[in-house]
């Protein structure tokens, strides 16, 4: 995939999560094997962020490659994507299917009453990235 249409992919991913989160969107980032690349990042997130190891973050979401091929197996289902609550805010996780790489993306939300249907953003986001070819990561400066 050439750089122009690497960033095309990613500039249609924020918008699908920006069109359902709105103003509550706090982060978005891409991640694979090796490398992670933040494709939106919240002001006031920011601040909170510069107390946290954000390479740790992202390897344990790196563990999500595992269980999803655990649960591919165990299951008669195939997995989707996972929802994490904490006190401030709710996380979304998903995969794309690629045959040669593991590549996921993650996003978190404000809290909101009633919640969110999260079955809708990957079915929106399954349906624009497969307009696309499964986005590269770029390694952000560490």
């Amino acid at each position: 995939m050439d750089e122009e249409s690497g960033s095309e992919t990613k500039e249609a991913l924020v918008s699908a999560f920006a069109e359902f989160g709105g103003t509550y969107l706090r982060d978005i980032w891409l991640f694979d094997q090796h490398d992670f690349e933040m494709l939106f990042l919240r002001e006031d997130v920011a601040d909170k962020l510069e107390t946290v190891d954000v390479e740790k973050f992202v390897d344990n979401e790196r563990f999500g490659f595992i269980t999803r091929d655990t649960y591919d197996q165990l299951y008669y289902a195939s997995y989707q994507y996972t929802v994490r609550g904490f006190t401030d805010f709710e996380q979304f996780r998903m995969f794309f299917d690629d045959d040669e790489r593991n590549v996921g993306v993650f996003a978190s939300f404000d809290l909101q009453p009633g919640g969110y249907d999260y079955e809708s953003l990957y079915r929106h986001v399954s349906d624009i990235a497969s307009g696309y070819d499964v986005p590269t990561v770029t390694s952000d400066e560490k």
